[in-house]
């Protein structure tokens, strides 16, 4: 054995960084502009997120969080706002199950906030009232993407709201 443990030194702990945060996209529509600002009515918000984990080297992954809002007045579209929220994160010492529970859950933890004041910046910008995104449980989203690769076969958790 040439392992830690074997030469009387401590096991390697697992180690997560957050080593960059970026904007990896965006983009701000509002198609019906400018007769929209005179309709009445409730809007009608429609959410989508996406993750995509990408290796960069080992125990180095970028992750991408996407949002996409997309508000409806009646038939007509408000606006549609993405943002393609990133990060680069030094994933080291964690088994393949761990590993990816960080990738799939705590790192979209980590990029939503920031994916959230983006949306809320350029809505606002766009002439819209302000929209907030509530908070999502990733977790739950990580755990029900686990259960539907394991009943369904799937090669990996994919994020779908």
């Amino acid at each position: 054995m040439t392992d830690n443990a074997a030469n009387g030194q401590a096991p390697a702990q697992p180690q997560l960084s957050v080593q960059k945060l970026y904007v990896k996209d965006s983009s701000f529509e509002a198609p019906a502009a400018p007769h929209i600002f005179q309709e009445q009515g409730q809007p009608q918000i429609q959410l989508q997120l996406g993750q995509q984990v990408n290796a960069l080297a080992p125990e180095v992954f970028e992750v991408v969080l996407s949002v996409t809002v997309t508000c409806k007045l009646g038939e007509k579209t408000a606006y549609l706002c993405e943002v393609q929220q990133a990060g680069i994160f030094g994933v080291a010492g964690f088994d393949d199950a761990n590993r990816d529970a960080v990738l799939g859950s705590y790192c979209p933890n980590v990029l939503f906030p920031y994916a959230r004041q983006t949306i809320s910046d350029m809505v606002q910008g766009g002439g819209f009232p302000p929209f907030f995104l509530q908070p999502i449980n990733f977790d739950a989203l990580y755990a029900e993407a686990l259960a539907r690769r394991a009943e369904g076969g799937a090669d990996a958790p994919a994020l779908n709201a």
